[in-house]
């Protein structure tokens, strides 16, 4: 009994696997995709910091706004009363946003002048200052703006 394999003699194997020039070009593709993930990832996060600042860089100027509307102006009253006062002011603060290192002081400046005598009419206004480091590198400064009118007695 004769045995004949199923090849020809001189015909080669069929060989399964990848060349090396598609490995590499795999591996570049799958480099890419996680390299882009990982930048999104970053981007997300830095921007999320940068939103939480913003917002208590808002909160912060408001806070200045509310102190100036509580001030007594009474103009119509016997003797006038007038604690608001046609002036600009500076607040040092920390921004309140719970961080692990070293926290984030703002400057909120406050000014307040008139804008009308007839009816007595006085805008109050805002500007919350504040730079936002993160690790070796630094951006800003920023500014938040808050402004509003306010009438005698009110």
């Amino acid at each position: 009994m004769r045995i004949v394999s199923g090849r020809l003699y001189g015909q080669r194997l069929p060989s399964s696997g990848f060349t090396l020039a598609e490995v590499v070009v795999a591996i570049a593709v799958a480099t890419l995709s996680f390299g882009g993930v990982i930048c999104g990832y970053v981007l997300t996060a830095d921007r999320a910091q940068w939103s939480a600042y913003s917002l208590a860089a808002q909160s912060l100027a408001m806070q200045g706004v509310e102190q100036a509307r509580a001030a007594k102006w009474d103009p119509k009253a016997w003797p006038a009363v007038d604690e608001l006062g046609v002036t600009n002011y500076t607040q040092l603060e920390l921004l309140d946003v719970p961080v692990a290192g070293q926290p984030i002081q703002a400057t909120n400046y406050i000014s307040v002048s008139v804008v009308s005598s007839d009816p007595p009419l006085r805008q109050m206004r805002a500007d919350c200052v504040w730079s936002l480091a993160n690790g070796k590198r630094s951006r800003g400064p920023f500014t938040n703006t808050v402004i509003t009118l306010r009438t005698a007695d009110q």
